[in-house]
């Protein structure tokens, strides 16, 4: 096990239909004990992994699911294959009464196959779930997912939106690290990824120090957690986690949700596109466009557009819903070119 020190701050007495704007706006993660303890979905998986599958199976929509499923050797690392050209896993879509029971047969093996169902929107799948099984985020407005399977290691990421994560069955651990470890953590290719976000290539149970000898140093910034059934962590936006499901069956729900409007659209769009536009210009071109995205996006400020009359600056002025469809069709088209 990796040597890490620092454990995530804890708060207390957090409820379910309570959670403060300071808490939900943190930009440190924090763990949050017993925020999910009174939904019946802990209930039954403190008395068995048996009685929380027979509980969610209650809310099973029959519609199929995307899992990942590997063999014995993946030990559940969720990764990619030995040459990065694939994956160490396929996709099979599956019912849930049909993982649920697959699960069960897995139970109590001491090297199983892995099943791993992720980020799957809990309204569409399981229908009915959030009447009793859900936190009062207030005017947000998040996307909510579940997360079943067995033992499972997901490699160090980061989420755009902020992230309260509920383990509600089996025990999970976490590894953060702050955004500025980006370097130290060897990041792997950006448009082909297991799961949609860049991730870690290093082996946390079995770190390579030769091959990323900076992993060492973000093993300094680190922090972790483990999180029993009805605890919960706030995860900020950006931060890096590596995440490990501990038990035969493990179900986690989260929340994700954005400060900005989802019209605006995702950073991850804009640094593929400045990719294909800008990394490969000449050094002095690059430099100068660097100049251009400090003074419009990074370090604007209102004098720098004062001498433009408020009706003509475009997209200078603060963004609505209707200029970001006529920016986004504007850049389609540009795209297409």
């Amino acid at each position: 096990m990796l040597d890490i020190n620092s454990q995530v701050k804890e708060i207390l007495d957090c409820r379910p239909d309570a959670i403060s704007d300071e808490v939900l706006s943190s930009n440190q993660p924090l763990v949050l004990r017993g925020l999910a303890s009174s939904w019946p979905m802990v209930t039954a998986a403190e008395h068995s992994g048996a009685r929380a599958a027979e509980y969610l199976s209650n809310f099973d929509s029959g519609k199929p699911l995307t899992a990942m499923v590997g063999d014995a050797e993946m030990a559940g690392r969720i990764f990619y294959n030995s040459d990065l050209s694939g994956f160490n896993f396929e996709y099979q879509r599956l019912r849930l009464a049909e993982v649920l029971e697959q699960l069960s047969s897995n139970a109590g093996n001491s090297a199983p196959s892995t099943l791993y169902v992720g980020s799957t929107n809990v309204d569409h799948w399981l229908p009915g779930f959030r009447q009793h099984n859900d936190l009062n985020l207030g005017e947000r407005n998040p996307v909510v997912s579940v997360w079943v399977g067995n033992r499972s290691r997901i490699a160090a990421h980061y989420d755009f939106p902020t992230n309260i994560a509920c383990s509600v069955a089996g025990r999970r651990r976490f590894i953060l690290f702050p955004p500025d470890q980006l370097d130290n953590l060897y990041i792997g290719p950006l448009d082909v990824t297991p799961a949609g976000q860049p991730i870690s290539l290093v082996d946390f149970n079995a770190p390579d120090y030769q091959r990323y000898p900076k992993f060492r140093q973000a093993l300094q910034s680190a922090q972790t957690v483990e999180l029993a059934p009805g605890d919960a962590i706030l995860i900020p936006s950006m931060w890096w986690h590596h995440v490990e499901a501990l038990d035969d069956f493990n179900v986690l729900v989260n929340y994700w949700w954005r400060s900005t409007p989802h019209y605006l659209g995702g950073p991850l769009n804009v640094l593929q596109h400045a990719i294909l536009g800008l990394r490969d210009l000449p050094p002095e071109q690059r430099e100068v466009w660097k100049q251009l995205f400090d003074y419009y996006i990074f370090s604007p400020d209102a004098e720098s557009i004062k001498h433009i009359p408020e009706h003509a600056r475009g997209v200078l002025n603060p963004i609505d819903a209707e200029t970001a469809k006529q920016l986004r069709s504007m850049l389609a088209q540009k795209l297409n070119h």
